[in-house]
């Protein structure tokens, strides 16, 4: 396929719409009219993953974080940033990202993330988009089951890759949980929405300590706190399928999903016990 027309198909399950005004999406580099055989998912594009891409002779590179989300005035190989751009460029690897586009559709970020801890049966937006109430930020459904809190956080832990970061929570350990909300990323700004849901248990990303702990104080439900990276890698093997299943054309493609870690945080140490 030519770039222009996997980019079409990209942008027909992710419209560039549906982001928000501040996100920076679409394509990054690549000339449309260049031939793509090989497409590499991942969640970050950095060094590591271009790497990858370059060994496996990935032509084209689908990310869910923007490169170059703050404008820039240059792009000079003096800067990890440009240095990326340039060994893009110099060979033929495209890059592509589908943000917050991604977060809002459906299925999207947060349906993977909600499948990967277990929850089944139909979901529903915690903040539905305007224009259509099945898609939105975040996703609630219900477990099979109840789950104490602990073994619910056990089950977030096996359903993620695992990473330095590890998984929390917050709450009483032996709470029973069904109803369950999710938001890929970072969710800290959905916990009001997510104590009027009446549900059981959130998990997200990237939870900081005040609003956590006051959110803990006014009765919200519990909190699971895992890593920014992996509660986004799931949805990656979900776009790769939906790219292939696309068209015939697109159903040629030859695709793979990183399972590099490239969380910002390497170690953890718990201390002196």
């Amino acid at each position: 396929m030519r770039l222009s027309h996997v980019i079409a198909v990209l942008e027909e399950l992710y419209p560039p719409s549906w982001a928000e005004s501040w996100d920076a999406v679409g394509l990054v580099c690549g000339d449309p009219d260049q031939e793509v055989r090989r497409v590499l998912f991942a969640v970050d594009p950095v060094a590591a993953v271009l790497d990858e891409a370059l060994e496996w002779d990935a032509d084209l590179i689908v990310t869910h974080h923007p490169l170059l989300l703050r404008g820039v005035h240059s792009v000079a190989a003096t800067t990890p940033k440009g240095r990326l751009v340039h060994r893009m460029i110099v060979n033929g690897v495209a890059l592509h990202t589908a943000h917050t586009n991604a977060d809002r559709a459906d299925p999207g970020v947060s349906d993977a993330l909600a499948r990967a801890v277990g929850l089944t049966g139909v979901l529903r937006p915690m903040v539905p988009a305007d224009d259509d109430p099945r898609r939105g930020l975040g996703r609630i459904g219900e477990l099979d089951a109840p789950l104490t809190l602990r073994d619910f956080t056990g089950r977030v832990a096996a359903g993620l890759p695992p990473t330095a970061w590890g998984v929390r929570a917050a709450g009483d350990p032996d709470r029973p949980v069904r109803t369950v909300a999710v938001c890929g990323g970072a969710g800290d700004s959905l916990l009001d929405t997510a104590r009027a849901a009446g549900v059981d248990v959130y998990v997200t990303a990237d939870l900081r300590h005040h609003p956590a702990s006051e959110f803990a104080e006014h009765g919200g439900p519990a909190l699971v706190d895992a890593a920014h990276w992996a509660t986004e890698w799931p949805w990656l093997a979900d776009a790769e399928r939906r790219l292939v299943a696309a068209s015939p054309e697109a159903g040629k493609l030859e695709t793979r999903v990183s399972t590099i870690v490239t969380d910002a945080w390497s170690l953890h140490d718990e201390g002196a016990r």
